[in-house]
């Protein structure tokens, strides 16, 4: 067995190297039952990777019971049709197979990882695992207790407490504004039933996506393609998911916690994916607090004063809702210092705007670094799918480096305005000497 997981690791770490070369080999292939997928074929290593996304995600989970989706994703490789969850994991192990499964906000999202030698029970498996999960009794029992101590452990993490508190007061009355592992009363709550429906409901031909890398030709992954997912339904049953604004920009909230570091998160409404000023949006933020240890917030809170290990800022863009958020955590007597000086330097920033060095730097940052996406056939699969959900076109990675060239410093001293001249939500957890909560 570990011989086989040997090799697996070095196939995934020789695989695709070249990110240029992987990208201009996409094609979009059309199984016999009809379902569209993109494929990066390269028969240098023997491996497969395949990526997928149903939509849905923890957006699909009953009002009364977040944490269904989450629970669904880790219950899957827990036993499926004939085969209960120890002879599931055996079969996995033995052949060195990596199956993974993740409810995030708006996807319920699944990956494949294997030799192509065992490709074909990797793919029975996984087919299994999404047609027929058995959610046997011990198995619901054993996750539902591993997922109630994570719960138990994040009630004393500023980080976590930080992030449900944040996400509750930015978007109350809708599926964003629920925790996504649920509560300890939602968990104890979800029922075999639960488990079931969500599956019956959301995985469906209809939402879904699919990226394949590796060594198969177009025919071959379009027979796979409906080995794995033909059985489904044909339409997922899903409740309609509104559009929403981010709420509670302006206000602080501070949470009294007795730890030695005190968190701080903040953020404020972001940008569509499709905004014809994302791009520039993207860059403005790599110059405010995108970059790990070039950005504005970086040098001021970190390389000049020392108050934070780092400070990171992040455009997320989601199906219904579009944020800037950013976080640091510092000691407890700096943390009024840390949220001033976040303050004063986005003031300064939107007025301001970067500088032509600052943006020059980070397009060619931005430019040079896409490549590390594509290193490996399982981040090269991820891409292929976040590019088909995005809705950005096969040919993205080749039009991805004009599209940053073509952002200039007018443009950027006008979209920072529109990005960041605008009040935060901030939530403060830990010991805040100094700060109170304002609206």
């Amino acid at each position: 067995m570990s011989r086989l997981v040997s090799a697996l690791a070095v196939a995934l770490t020789l695989a695709f190297a070249g990110a240029a070369s992987a990208a201009s080999k996409i094609q979009e292939i059309v199984s016999p039952g009809g379902i569209k997928a993109w494929l990066v074929r390269d028969n240098t290593v023997p491996l497969l990777s395949l990526d997928y996304a149903f939509t849905g995600g923890a957006n699909a989970d009953p009002a009364d019971k977040p944490g269904v989706a989450n629970m669904v994703g880790a219950l899957l490789d827990e036993g499926a049709g004939d085969l209960d969850s120890r002879i599931f994991q055996e079969r996995m192990e033995e052949k060195a197979i990596q199956l993974g499964f993740t409810a995030g906000r708006d996807q319920f999202r699944g990956s494949l990882r294997s030799l192509s030698a065992n490709l074909d029970e990797a793919v029975d498996l996984l087919r299994l695992a999404l047609t027929a999960p058995r959610f046997d009794a011990e198995p619901v029992e054993r996750i539902r207790d591993q997922l109630q101590a994570q719960l138990l452990r994040g009630t004393t993490n500023p980080n976590e407490i930080a992030n449900r508190r944040w996400w509750a007061v930015a978007f109350p009355d809708h599926p964003y504004g629920r925790p996504s592992n649920g509560t300890t009363e939602s968990l104890a709550a979800i029922t075999v039933d639960d488990l079931k429906a969500y599956v019956r409901n959301t995985f469906a031909r209809d939402t879904l996506t699919v990226g394949i890398v590796g060594d198969i030709d177009a025919e071959a992954a379009g027979k796979l393609i409906d080995r794995i997912f033909g059985a489904l339904p044909a339409k997922a049953t899903l409740d309609p998911v509104p559009d929403t604004a981010m709420h509670g920009v302006g206000e602080r909230i501070v949470v009294n916690l007795d730890v030695p570091q005190t968190v701080i998160s903040f953020g404020g409404p972001g940008f569509a994916r499709n905004d014809p000023d994302f791009f520039t949006a993207y860059v403005v933020n790599h110059i405010y607090g995108g970059g790990a240890m070039t950005s504005r917030l970086y040098h001021e809170v970190r390389e000049k004063r020392g108050l934070a290990y780092g400070i990171r800022t992040s455009l997320i863009w989601m199906d219904h809702a579009n944020i800037m958020s950013g976080g640091t955590a510092t000691r407890s007597d700096r943390a009024a210092e840390s949220l001033s000086l976040i303050e004063e330097e986005t003031t300064r920033m939107a007025a301001e705007g970067p500088t032509q060095e600052e943006l020059d730097k980070a397009k060619a940052y931005l430019k040079g670094s896409y490549a590390l996406g594509f290193d490996t056939s399982s981040k090269i699969a991820g891409q292929l799918v976040q590019i088909q959900l995005d809705k950005l076109g096969i040919d993205y990675p080749e039009r991805r480096g004009a599209m940053l060239d073509a952002v200039t410093l007018a443009d950027a001293k006008r979209v920072v305005k529109r990005l960041l001249d605008t009040k935060m939500l901030t939530l403060v957890v830990g010991r805040a000497q100094g700060l109170s909560k304002t609206n």
